[in-house]
């Protein structure tokens, strides 16, 4: 992540920490409210885990790892004794 990404992340999750207080002064300690606590928290946690490890590849990067698929049709032998689900159950008459 950039550092303008990593500065958006953190004032979003402020602004999550923010909200998630104007809760806690409505409803109190409410299980929900602790929950969404325990979550902000994470978040930050993970923001900050993300911004220290060593930046790794994108997955857009690994396109060497795409398998093509031939546009021609399969042939049919392959099919052959394979189950149709949702069609029936297996015909073993069938050669």
């Amino acid at each position: 992540m950039s550092t303008t990404e990593i500065a958006e992340l953190r004032r979003a999750i402020g602004q999550l920490r923010q909200c998630v207080g104007a809760l806690r002064s409505r409803y109190g300690d409410a299980s929900a409210v602790r929950r969404l606590a325990n979550d902000v928290e994470r978040l930050d946690i993970d923001a900050t885990d993300l911004d220290t490890t060593p930046h790794a590849v994108p997955a857009q990067a690994k396109a060497a790892e795409r398998v093509p698929v031939p546009d021609t049709p399969y042939d049919p032998a392959l099919w052959h004794g394979a189950d149709d689900e949702g069609v029936g159950g297996y015909k073993r008459d069938q050669r």
